[in-house]
């Protein structure tokens, strides 16, 4: 099967559809791209919505995008058919006054759009996502890229896609690694998949927070309603969790990781006891380290 037949299947021109494999040339953009499509959608749309010379263009002749992303060589995971509803004019200054533009540049070094593009304004596409099309296969959908990969945009009706494999888990939400390696940044706490969100609300037990400005570390517990989970998206929303010491830094240098797992049906008190013991153990106290009891 092609999927040039998927088109067909739901009446749509091929000659229509412009296919896109999105492969981010930044190495940090590159490497968290597949994780980041589900939870900050915001962020992948403003990456796609404004393309290079000759791909807006062509997006001006059609009326479909299918969305890919070069996850390995010689193969595209499927994303989306976006419908294209039109366009408009950004200037260079309008572009970067958008915050998903900024956070790109700032946090992934994305360069985006350029005084040296030469162009004096950028068109911004209006994709509206038609899940109704093989919506269950999202992150699951493999195709072949036929090679150059260098040709990372292709019009769907001169080009064959080979659907090579349709998995049974979404590439976009993979299962996060084993707890005694997890490390999240305070960045990534609002970025988690829905695998990712269900085991740490599973897991409760002792974690640590690291401030790399300072070198300092934090020794915290969590239990009750969705564990971990719960606990660290406080710090997403609030920067500290309500400890002063921490209130006092910078939450952009905190990674969070786990120290120690426990029941899922431990009393509180005993969590407690183990926290303590954690804390006398990495000396996280003040003034030695961030925590204030």
């Amino acid at each position: 099967m092609y999927f040039n037949d998927m088109l067909g299947h739901f009446d749509i021109d091929p000659k229509q559809v412009l296919a896109i494999r999105h492969t981010p040339s930044e190495p940090q953009f590159k490497k968290d791209f597949l994780r980041l499509v589900l939870p900050r959608a915001d962020l992948f749309n403003s990456y796609q919505q404004f393309q290079t010379k000759k791909v807006e263009k062509a997006m001006t002749e059609v009326a479909y995008l299918a969305s890919f992303i070069g996850h390995q060589p010689g193969k595209a995971v499927f994303v989306g058919l976006y419908s294209i509803r039109g366009s408009k004019p950004f200037t260079h200054d309008e572009y970067w006054q958008l915050p998903a533009h900024v956070e790109m540049k700032t946090r992934f070094g994305v360069r985006g759009f350029t005084e040296e593009d030469g162009r004096s304004s950028i068109l911004c596409f209006d994709l509206q996502e038609m899940v109704v099309f093989y919506g269950s296969w999202k992150g699951k959908l493999v195709v072949e890229w036929p090679p150059p990969e260098v040709s990372w945009w292709r019009r769907a009706d001169r080009n064959n896609l080979r659907v090579f494999a349709v998995l049974e888990e979404s590439l976009l939400d993979a299962a996060p690694p084993n707890w005694r390696e997890l490390k999240l940044t305070w960045e990534a706490l609002s970025e988690l998949s829905p695998r990712w969100k269900a085991k740490l609300s599973e897991w409760r037990g002792i974690y640590y927070i690291f401030d790399h400005s300072t070198r300092m570390g934090y020794v915290g517990s969590a239990y009750g309603e969705n564990n971990l989970l719960h606990r660290w998206l406080n710090y997403r929303i609030s920067g500290d969790g309500g400890n002063a010491l921490l209130r006092q830094r910078d939450p952009h240098n905190f990674e969070f990781t786990i120290l120690e797992r426990v029941s899922p049906d431990m009393e509180m008190e005993r969590v407690v006891q183990l926290e303590t013991t954690w804390k006398n153990r990495l000396h996280t106290r003040a003034p030695d380290g961030l925590n204030d009891n």
